[in-house]
């Protein structure tokens, strides 16, 4: 199970704290990692871009020149892309980029971030990130104590404006909360600072998950086994003796018939 050191609000350390092995100890999916910054950076694009085609510049549609007679190359308009201030060919239209990623995957790559960061030493906690007023002053000596140096990303438990406030005029530190964390800002930012309790809004929230998909599996194999144990149940010696001679009496019974069938009328 990972450790790191807890500071106080003061960035002395005050001892250090176990970590969930199913959320900061896991093995990093590097092509999940990929997959969901790409997804990320393509969701982030608008789209916008446009291009006119021959038919949407302006210009006339007059034949240019004859088709024949002139020693001239074949025109037959002025829009053609071929001419100055014509359409462009194959250019990009508006369209979104969105790409789509389940639930699933979307709380792996997360913990894989967050995996990768614990197992580079480049996770920091803090017992309290918590200030009364805005106080840059205060946040640049907490931050040059804990993560001196680098791009610092800060994930508070709850939005606190204080804070966010103190870290806005700091360069290359970015705040945000559990609620909006995503793996490209773990990921492009060197030290990532955590209040205590967001590591335990993120431990109930990825860890829960894994406890979940597999407590259906104990569940369905939980009658198998209670069928398994339960034993045959056997007829008592009476019972079987009637049911045998129950049996012995229907084999004859076919017999029976057809003597009497085979019988002739005289008879």
């Amino acid at each position: 199970m990972p450790e790191v050191t807890v500071y106080d609000g003061d960035g002395n350390a005050r001892g250090s704290v176990a970590l969930s092995e199913a959320v900061f100890g896991v093995t990093p999916n590097l092509a999940l990692l990929h997959q969901a910054v790409v997804r990320q950076l393509a969701d982030a694009r608008r789209g916008t871009h446009d291009t006119k085609g021959r038919g949407e510049v302006s210009g006339s549609t007059r034949k240019m020149w004859r088709q024949k007679g002139t020693g001239r190359a074949r025109q037959g308009s002025k829009r053609a892309p071929h001419w100055r201030h014509g359409g462009v060919v194959f250019g990009p239209h508006p369209r979104s980029y969105r790409q789509d990623l389940p639930k699933k995957m979307r709380a792996g790559a997360i913990r894989s971030a967050l995996a990768a960061k614990a197992a580079a030493g480049e996770l920091v906690v803090v017992q309290e990130l918590a200030f009364d007023r805005p106080d840059t002053k205060a946040m640049r000596r907490l931050l040059s104590r804990v993560a001196p140096a680098g791009s610092r990303l800060l994930v508070l438990d709850a939005p606190q404006p204080a804070v966010r406030l103190s870290a806005r005029n700091l360069p290359r530190v970015h705040t945000i909360t559990t609620e909006n964390i995503n793996v490209y800002d773990l990921l492009r930012h060197e030290r990532v600072v955590m209040s205590l309790g967001a590591v335990r809004v993120l431990e109930a929230r990825y860890g829960g998950e894994m406890a979940e998909s597999a407590a259906p599996v104990a569940e369905s194999a939980a009658p198998v086994a209670e069928s398994a144990a339960t034993p045959a149940t056997i007829a008592p010696p009476q019972a079987r003796a009637e049911e045998g001679e129950g049996s012995a009496a229907a084999a004859e019974a076919p017999g029976a018939a057809e003597m009497e069938k085979g019988a002739s009328p005289d008879a």
